[in-house]
This record gives structure tokens, C-alpha cells and sequence, in this order.
């Protein structure tokens, strides 16, 4: 079908030339619709264009690559890339005087996430929230800001955990090596050792007290991660040091006695709270220190303050008649008394000023060895009040009353003891019985050092010495000697304690019953307290018992306290292989004392 001619003309086909043959074709290119002609100047701006576009990107590489500011580049670049990680030491670890581990630092991880880049199903992150024991809102809180580029999901998980976490194989989830603290003793030495927080930093006791010496130093690395969340490149910055270890004065056996002994007393009397306190003689070493309730440093959420409370060291108490002792030592010390002087204690109370102080019963005729051996009040008020304060006063803070225990452990009691020059007579009278005056266990235990001594007295210590300490002369040995005598008295069967006697020692020490203040005002709540030491011959070890407000119908310290000495005491001594210096006939007549049943109660003065 041949086309017309004005169809072919619209469609630039021109018609065959006459004479072309049938099998010649038209070039394309005379097509007229292609003979349009561009002009020469926009081809060259076009040029133009696009070369100074090429130089512009060209010279912005130079620049950035090489005289520019290149901070900005950098800091993107290492937050996408770039990781600084932490890498953890290992804290120093704590022993006992023979060695055996009171804390230590095991292996643990850190499970630590990128949120920008974790992936994960709702499914997914309901399993990781399970295995970090977590709820599912708090680990959605924390994968929420994508903006955050690390944040720790969890710390000290335990490995095998940490192993299941890995298992899941979740994008931007990530673990690292850490350590977590473990007391292999739990409740038994937790107010000694302490514990340490989530940072591996010490919170409480010696954890706290030696945290500089304990505590390790990380590592620091710089790591640069692929886009598979591989680390390809890693450069140390600084590297971990571990921290000391630290060999405490603690004797693990004889700290299990005294922790079970106070926690079975307290039970048995009903008591609040209660606490024990060893000191070895010679070096004034802290070999036990207990108290109940308390806690297991182990369970980090299940910590009670009040449980965990050092109450040997922060708590302080009026000691009563355990300071009768201290104002005899001064009264002998400037010759105004001797051992053997009488004091008539009849009737049995003694008015000062416009206050009546009464014996818990009347003695008569005393010494001044039977006055602290039946702890009369009223005998001590007569001899006390022969001197003046300040000489009280000064022996009272040259045994440390007053004044915090130096044994670096956080939050130790001072106590209170007013200056000499403020004292009222009947203050005076009662302070010499140990009324008006507040001490700390730990306190009281050291003043005992001086009448175990020679009359002198050195620093006690929470870490084993390896040399014995110099010592601070309190009194003359011979005043020494004459207490230590009065309280082995005051523990026989002449004394207020005959239930701190053990088989086969001499042994020395004073009951204290004193009444509780509570806001201000003095109420019907007693704390039961004894310090001795033994073998009286030679003394190795000092023992200072307190009991908070003991019930089950007793509230003496010679019912309460002094059999906590005895039982302390005889299972220290034997632990520390301590020979026996009493007869073979005395050790007899003491046994069967001991185990004598008594008609009543011994009281002392209150």
C-alpha cells in the first residue's frame, strides 16, 4: 500500500531521487528534524560548568584531607568506628593472719550494648531481659536512645550466664571480661572485710578503709570496628595493674568462735544486737571482731543497714562498772589509796550533792581490792572523790577514752568524755562509776591492754604486724599489777563474775551493767558488758563482750556477758596453744565452781 505524499513529508521521509535504485536507502542523518543547530557558547558554559564543579570538589578533598579542619571528620568517624574500652584488673584479694581468703575477685563479664546498632525481636529481648534477670521495660529504657553509642546492660554477671547471653548472637549486644567480689566466709567476718559497690570500689569496712591499697588499676584500649562489629585494630592506652593484697590480723577460727558465741547469746537472751572483740596482748592485733545480726556481703540486694551496722566500732554505751578499774588505777597511781585501805560502804549508799548512789546491796567494810572486786559503787564514789577531776581525767584519755580508736576504719567512735573543768561534783562521783561517760567496744577493749600490760598501751590493728608496736606508758607497772590482781578477784567466786572463769587459766576482768539513754532521759533498757584477758599470769589475749538489751528476764552482765568471755576466751586460748597457768588443784576447784548451780543472781551497783 503505497503512502500519500503529504504523510511522507510529515514524516521526513523524503521520495526516491529519480533514478535511485530500489534497494538505496536514505542516510538518517539528513533527517531534517536532526538539523537543528545548538549554539556554540551554551556547549562551552556547559563545559565550564561542569570543570569548575570537578575543581570545587577536587580542592574541598585537598582541603579536608590535608590544611583543613579535620576534627569534626575525625570525631564521626571514630563514633561510628572507633571504641574505647575498659579493661578490668584484678582487685587485691584479703586473707587472715594464716592465709586463709576473706575476699577475693573472681571471673566475671560486663554485658554492655550499642543501641544504634542492636537488631532484635520482641522475643528476642524478652530472653536477654529473663537471662539478665532485668525487667523487659528497664532494658527497653536502656536500648531507647539510639543516640547512645555504648551503655552497660549489666555488671559481674556470672559466666555461664554471660556464655547463654552470647548464645543468642544479637546484633550490637556485646561482653567483656570484669571481675566480682566474693566472701567465701559470708556473715562471719562481713563487718571486718566490707564489701565493695557495683565499680569495685570499697563501700563499708576494710574494703572501704584500704580501698587504696586494694583497689586495681584498669587498662585502657583503643579498638577500631569493622562494619561486621569485628575488632580489626586495637591500640593499649594504658595497661591494667592489679591492686594489693592485704593480709589481715584476723584469725579466722578464733573469729568463727567469737561470732558464734555473740550470735547464739543474743538469741538466748533476746537481745537486740551484740558484739566481741579479741585483742592479742603483745601487739594489740585485732584477732576477732564480731557482731550480730549482720549480713552477708555475698547478697548485694539483700543488705539491711542496720544489720550491717559495725556496732564494736560505731556504737557507743555508758560502760559502768568496767571503768571502776581506771579510777582505781588513778586514785593508787597518785598514792592517795593503797590495796589493802579500808572504806566503809555501810549502808550501802552515799549521798553527793543532791543525788543518793546506792551498791546493788550492802558490803560494809571493804578494801579497796574488795571494792572493785564487788564493784561497790559506793566505795568507788569515797576513793574517787579523794582526787581531783583532772587527775581522773587523765588517766581516763591516756587509756583512750574520748577520743576515736586510730585503726583507720571508717565511721570509729570517739565516745564522750567532757573536759575535767566542767564537771559538777556529782558528775564527777558518777563518771568514776562509769555514769556520764560513753565508750565504743573497740575503745574498751584497748584500755584493757594497759592492765594486761605492764601498764602501758599500744595501737591496735586490723592487719597483721610483722613487728611488735611501740608502746605508750598509762600507768606505773606496780599499779598495773595491783588492778590486774583486783580483777582476777572480781572474776572468782568472791567477785561479780565467777561465770567468767574457764578451766585451767587465771583469768581477769570487770562486769558493767549500765541503764540505756534514750532522748536524753534514762529508761529501763541495760547494756550488758564485760573486758578481761587471760591467762592472768601472763596475759595473751583481751576480750571485750557487749550485749544491747538483753531480755529473757536477765540483764546482769555476770549472767549476760561473762559467760561470752568464758566461752571466747577458753576456745581462743586453745587455738592459740596457749599453755595453762593454774594449778592442777585449782583448775579442779575452778571446773567445779563453774558448773556449781548458783542460788541467785550476782548484781554489781547500777
Amino acid at each position: 500500500m503505497k503512502q500519500p505524499a503529504g504523510l511522507r513529508s510529515m514524516l521526513g521521509v523524503r521520495a526516491p531521487r529519480a533514478g535511485a535504485g530500489r534497494g538505496e536507502r536514505l542516510a538518517f542523518h539528513a533527517n531534517p528534524l536532526l538539523a537543528v543547530k545548538v549554539p556554540a557558547w551554551r556547549s562551552r558554559l556547559l563545559l565550564l560548568l561542569l570543570f569548575c564543579s570537578f575543581a570545587a570538589l577536587a580542592g574541598r578533598a585537598l582541603w579536608l584531607q590535608g590544611g583543613g579542619n579535620t576534627s569534626f571528620l575525625q570525631r564521626q568517624g571514630e563514633a561510628r568506628f572507633v571504641r574505647m574500652l575498659d579493661v578490668p584488673a584484678t582487685r587485691g584479694s584479703m586473707t587472715d593472719r594464716n592465709g586463709v581468703v576473706l575476699a577475693a575477685s573472681l571471673p566475671a563479664k560486663a554485658i554492655w550494648a550499642s543501641p544504634e546498632d542492636v537488631d532484635a525481636s520482641a522475643a528476642e529481648l524478652a530472653r536477654l531481659a529473663r537471662l539478665l534477670e532485668m525487667p523487659l521495660a528497664e532494658l527497653k529504657r536502656k536500648l531507647a536512645d539510639e543516640d547512645k553509642h555504648f551503655v552497660y546492660l549489666a555488671r559481674q554477671v556470672d559466666p555461664s550466664v554471660a556464655d547463654r547471653i552470647a548464645d543468642l548472637k544479637l546484633n550490637g549486644i556485646g561482653q567483656h571480661r570484669s571481675f566480682r567480689r566474693q566472701y567465701p566466709e559470708g556473715a562471719t567476718v562481713a563487718h571486718v572485710v566490707g564489701f565493695t559497690g557495683v565499680d569495685d570500689k570499697g563501700q563499708e569496712g576494710v574494703e572501704l578503709a584500704l580501698d587504696a591499697e586494694l583497689a586495681a588499676t584498669q587498662g585502657r584500649r583503643r579498638a577500631i570496628r569493622d562494619n561486621l562489629h569485628r575488632y580489626v585494630e586495637e591500640d593499649w592506652l594504658q595497661m591494667p595493674v592489679d591492686g594489693n593484697d592485704v593480709a589481715l590480723s584476723l584469725d579466722n577460727r578464733i573469729q568463727y568462735l567469737a561470732f558464734t558465741a555473740v550470735r547464739e547469746a543474743v538469741q538466748a537472751n533476746q537481745a537486740h544486737a551484740g558484739a566481741a572483740i579479741v585483742l592479742d596482748a603483745r601487739s594489740g592485733e585485732v584477732l576477732a571482731l564480731a557482731n550480730w545480726p549482720s549480713f552477708d556481703p555475698n547478697e548485694r540486694n539483700r543488705r539491711v543497714s542496720d544489720a550491717a551496722r559495725n556496732r564494736a566500732l560505731t556504737d557507743t554505751f555508758e560502760p559502768g562498772s568496767t571503768l571502776k578499774p581506771f579510777s582505781i588505777a588513778a586514785a593508787l597511781e597518785s598514792g592517795a589509796v593503797t590495796p589493802q585501805q579500808t572504806f566503809q560502804t555501810a549502808p550501802g549508799s552515799i549521798r553527793i550533792a543532791d543525788r543518793v548512789i546506792r551498791d546493788s546491796h550492802p558490803h560494809g567494810l571493804l578494801t579497796v581490792e574488795q571494792i572493785v572486786a564487788k564493784s561497790s559503787n559506793v566505795g568507788t564514789v569515797q576513793i574517787a572523790m579523794q582526787l581531783p577531776a583532772q587527775r581522773l581525767w587523765d588517766v581516763y584519755t591516756s587509756a583512750g577514752f574520748g577520743q576515736p580508736v586510730r585503726i583507720g576504719f571508717p565511721g570509729a567512735a570517739a565516745g564522750r568524755l567532757r573536759p575535767a573543768r566542767t564537771w559538777r561534783e556529782v558528775e564527777q562521783a558518777t563518771i568514776s562509776y562509769g555514769y556520764g561517760i560513753s565508750v565504743s567496744l573497740m575503745q574498751l577493749a584497748r584500755a584493757y591492754l594497759v592492765f594486761a600490760r605492764d601498764g602501758d598501751i599500744v595501737p591496735v590493728s586490723l592487719t597483721r604486724q610483722t613487728a611488735l608496736p611501740a608502746s605508750v606508758p598509762v600507768l606505773r607497772p606496780e599499779t598495773a599489777h595491783a588492778i590486774r590482781h583486783m580483777l582476777e578477784m572480781a572474776a572468782s567466786e568472791e567477785g561479780t563474775a565467777p561465770q567468767a572463769r574457764i578451766s585451767g587459766y587465771r583469768v581477769a576482768g570487770k562486769t558493767g551493767t549500765a541503764r540505756k539513754v534514750i532522748d536524753g532521759r534514762y529508761v529501763n533498757e541495760y547494756v550488758a558488758s564485760f573486758a578481761g584477758f587471760a591467762p592472768a599470769s601472763d596475759p595473751r589475749i583481751v576480750v571485750a563482750v557487749m550485749v544491747d538489751d538483753p531480755g529473757a528476764g536477765r540483764y546482769y552482765a555476770a549472767d549476760v556477758a561473762a559467760p561470752i568471755f568464758a566461752r571466747i576466751a577458753t576456745g581462743s586460748l586453745r587455738t592459740l596453744q596457749v599453755a595453762p597457768d593454774a594449778l592442777p588443784g585449782e583448775r579442779d576447784q575452778m571446773l567445779a565452781q563453774t558448773e556449781r548451780p548458783r542460788a541467785g543472781t550476782r548484781g554489781e551497783g547500777l
